[in-house]
């Protein structure tokens, strides 16, 4: 299992993670189009949508999303 840290923009804040038993290929051959479609002005998409995009393209693999973390201070 990886976590991934996902940029698809240029705002900090839109980054989230995924964690995952996918490869980094995998992933990006299912974000990227949908990125590029937005880019292009012909859709729209969230966070969720990319973590669902995935989801449906690997139905089998394990992909958790998160864009928070919690923090443990010692």
């Amino acid at each position: 299992m990886n976590t991934f840290k996902i940029n698809t923009t240029a705002y900090n804040e839109e980054d989230f993670f995924i964690t995952s038993n996918l490869t980094e290929k995998e992933i990006i051959d299912v974000i990227k189009p949908l990125v590029m479609a937005e880019r292009n002005g012909n859709d729209e998409y969230d966070n969720q949508d990319l973590h669902g995009a995935l989801i449906n393209a690997y139905p089998n693999k394990r992909i958790t999303f998160n864009h928070v973390f919690e923090k443990i201070s010692i």
